[in-house]
């Protein structure tokens, strides 16, 4: 690790001269190109120059090939706000991105209790809920935390994640323990240091047992952000969260009446112009299909048809920390 801000800083210079040079950055790249970006990168393999360059090449190889069509047709193809199998999901999977906390930091509610992966999975394939997953993944750099940036002045903010654990059992842990274990093992590798804070509440006695064997998934740093808190928890998080911003449910005020509820509600800055974000999306689908017909690589326009092949899915039995 830098010893000082100064160093720091010029790893970071090397860094995206290293990225330039074997031709893994350029500019409008996704990925993001800002030093924050990369800052995160860096931060996950401690500076070493060599290993976040190997971190940086691996996640754009995967970016490119992520579903056989790469992480920005996933993108444009689903709207984690508004797909088919939305209500289905949220009724066997309770969670949404709603609203920040005092430092500005979206918040990401998980209520593992009401999750029932069988149920689940009779109204979504394993691979139609790990793309939900990836993309939910990939909203958080690309809107949700920039956005969120903005509002409160503050960057390299990440996001604030609670995990409710009432009434959740081992029989549930059981059922998703794969699909987390695999949820874990991609937000590490492929989006680094997004996480600030995971807060656990309602721990039942028997999460010792299940933290003993979700430890060994995260790294040391990401370990070090997990907060875990008993039944009384609200205290604890009224000092982190405004009570405006905090779910009922969870101690705070918010009800989202006016929007159907805080678990579907999607509530925070990253909802202006959200549909005008889609739709600039679909237009660069568009154009780039435009573009194709115009150079004569397809014959038939009318014709034309997207081929998009299935996501290797996780192994069956479970989730990421996300569906949000």
């Amino acid at each position: 690790m830098p010893s000082s801000q100064q160093e720091s800083d010029a790893i970071l210079v090397q860094f995206r001269e290293q990225l330039v040079q074997e031709d893994l950055l350029h500019e409008g790249d996704t990925i993001g190109t800002d030093d924050g970006t990369l800052l995160r990168f860096l931060v996950a393999r401690d500076f070493d120059l060599k290993q976040a360059l190997a971190m940086w090449q691996n996640c754009v190889q995967w970016r490119k090939a992520v579903g056989g069509v790469g992480i920005d047709e996933l993108y444009r193809r689903m709207d984690r706000l508004d797909y088919p199998e939305r209500d289905h999901v949220l009724q066997y999977w309770p969670s949404s991105f709603h609203k920040t906390d005092k430092k500005g930091r979206p918040l990401n509610f998980q209520y593992y209790g009401g999750i029932n992966m069988p149920e689940l999975y009779k109204g979504i394939s394993p691979e139609r809920l790990w793309e939900y997953v990836v993309v939910s993944a990939e909203s958080l750099p690309r809107e949700c935390i920039p956005i969120a940036e903005r509002v409160s002045g503050t960057p390299n903010l990440g996001h604030h994640c609670i995990v409710d654990l009432k009434d959740f059992g081992l029989s549930q842990f059981w059922q998703m323990k794969n699909f987390c274990r695999d949820g874990f093992a991609m937000t590490q590798n492929y989006y680094p240091e997004l996480m600030s804070k995971l807060s656990v509440v309602n721990a039942p006695t028997s999460f010792t047992f299940i933290w003993s064997l979700v430890k060994p998934w995260l790294s040391p740093v990401t370990q070090s952000k997990v907060e875990i808190l008993g039944a009384n928890f609200r205290e604890v998080l009224l000092e982190q969260i405004p009570a405006e911003n905090l779910p009922e449910r969870l101690g705070g005020t918010c009800t989202c009446k006016s929007l159907g509820g805080c678990m579907t509600s999607n509530a925070g800055a990253w909802l202006e112009g959200w549909k005008e974000r889609r739709a600039l999306l679909q237009g660069e689908k568009h154009l780039k299909e435009d573009s194709s017909f115009a150079e004569g690589e397809m014959d038939d326009k009318a014709t034309y048809t997207v081929d998009v092949a299935p996501l290797a899915a996780p192994e069956a039995g479970g989730g990421m920390m996300l569906p949000a």
